[in-house]
């Protein structure tokens, strides 16, 4: 956590962050900042009094708001909230001046007022943030309008409001994740396709649990997913929309399919299809249904990921002998490895970003989930364990999910998430062992 109090660096945040911001002239004043990219080691307090209910009928949502928006923040590990029992002052109103000595007195760098109303099933949200020492608004107020069964979506709003005008980085928290709901014993394991928010709220189910499901991956759009399923008793690849649950089954492919992702533009899939002993990235027009090989020869070639421009393709292989990443262009040809290090490597993934990869390592009996540049320098390991396995990244490129899994006849699997600094590794809570996440982008 830094303090920015020089006059040359506030006003380079002030330019960062335009055309939000209020009232230039505390652009000379002491400013909160929070530089994700280095070592943060204290939270940075912050105090989000219960949101004013201005009407009958949104005192009980109001405080699931509150709610919501402090564990957002809290769950990043970059945040602290200050107890309500430790506030001096209450709000009652939006618009009242607000009392910052209180809030110094209790040691909150940040503020976060809000209100909240009802009316005919909808919903209207309305907030500022405040730098306490610097006495002043972070940006204009923001008001969020929906519906009131949509509470928490504009909850989630709020708090990636508040995530990027004290981060300067986008928000995540208004997303959701495609996972693999796992019940039953170890060797009778039931599987079901599930979706939820990135906190684990909101789940539902998305198919039965009579066929084993692999590899959701949501569309640029967040509107379909494409997984592996079983159902047929061999594995194919399934295109499903979220809204209707209509599916689009790819079963006229030769061979045995899995693996599948989406292009940028959402207008292909590439996925492995395997014959025999073989294994090859092919490529599929949605429109025309045309198919394309991008690789051929021996080799197991898998886990293909596209690069957020479109233009390339990582993927793992053994065809140095032993599983590696890979990078070619995304019409096929020549390929380049960019893993190096002892071990195996493989499930690479490209960052939203565009700068990294992550992936999974397998080292000395144990697994990693790891990132690294996109040619395979500055490679970082940010997890270990008997089982991690199947990075996903969060729609700004801050944070990994995967999932893992405990050793032993009781084994199972659970989701997790860390930050690329490899801080803040904390379990998702699902009801069930889960597997295989995959993040969704930001929803619109």
């Amino acid at each position: 956590m830094r303090y920015l109090t020089h006059k040359l660096i506030a006003f380079l945040i002030a330019l960062m962050l335009a055309p939000v911001m209020l009232a230039p002239s505390w652009a000379q004043t002491p400013t909160l900042n929070i530089d994700v990219n280095v070592g943060i080691r204290e939270p940075v307090p912050f105090a989000v009094p219960i949101f004013i209910a201005e009407n009958n009928g949104a005192q009980a949502v109001a405080t699931e708001i509150s709610r919501v928006i402090a564990s957002d923040l809290i769950s990043t590990g970059l945040f602290r909230e200050i107890p309500a029992a430790a506030h001096i002052s209450g709000v009652s109103d939006f618009n009242a001046p607000v009392q910052f000595a209180d809030w110094r007195a209790i040691n909150a760098q940040a503020l976060i007022i809000g209100a909240v109303s009802t009316s005919g099933g909808q919903l209207t949200v309305k907030f500022r943030l405040f730098d306490v020492f610097a006495q002043a608004p972070m940006g204009d107020g923001i008001q969020f309008t929906g519906t009131e069964e949509g509470w928490r979506r504009i909850a989630h709003k709020v708090a990636d409001t508040v995530y990027s005008r004290l981060t300067g980085e986008a928000g995540y928290f208004d997303s959701k994740v495609v996972f693999v709901s796992e019940t039953g014993p170890k060797g009778d394991r039931r599987k079901r396709l599930a979706v939820m928010d990135h906190d684990g709220a909101s789940l539902s189910f998305l198919t039965e649990d009579n066929a084993i499901v692999q590899s959701p991956r949501f569309s640029p759009n967040n509107r379909e997913i494409l997984y592996t399923s079983y159902e047929s008793g061999q594995p194919r690849v399934v295109l499903m929309d979220i809204f209707t649950l209509q599916k689009r089954d790819f079963g006229d492919l030769q061979g045995m399919s899995f693996a599948p992702r989406f292009s940028p533009d959402g207008t292909r899939v590439v996925l492995s299809i395997s014959n025999g002993s073989n294994t090859d990235i092919y490529a599929i027009d949605l429109r025309s249904g045309a198919r394309t090989q991008l690789t051929s020869g021996p080799a197991i070639d898998t886990a293909p990921s596209f690069s957020p421009d479109g233009t390339q393709i990582v993927f793992e292989s053994d065809r140095s002998g032993s599983q590696q990443i890979y990078v070619m262009s995304a019409n096929g040809g020549e390929a380049k490895r960019i893993s190096f290090g002892d071990g195996r490597y493989g499930t690479p993934v490209w960052s939203p970003r565009g700068d990294m990869i992550a992936f999974t390592k397998i080292l000395g009996g144990q697994f990693h989930i790891g990132i690294m540049r996109t040619d395979g320098s500055n490679e970082k390991l940010l997890t270990r364990s008997f089982l991690d396995e199947g990075p996903t990244w969060s729609p700004n490129g801050r944070v990994l999910m995967f999932f893992r899994e405990t050793p032993g006849a009781d084994g199972a699997p659970q989701i997790y998430a860390v930050d690329i600094s490899g801080r803040n590794l904390r379990m998702v809570n699902t009801p069930s062992f889960a597997s295989d996440p995959a993040w969704s982008g930001l929803l619109q």
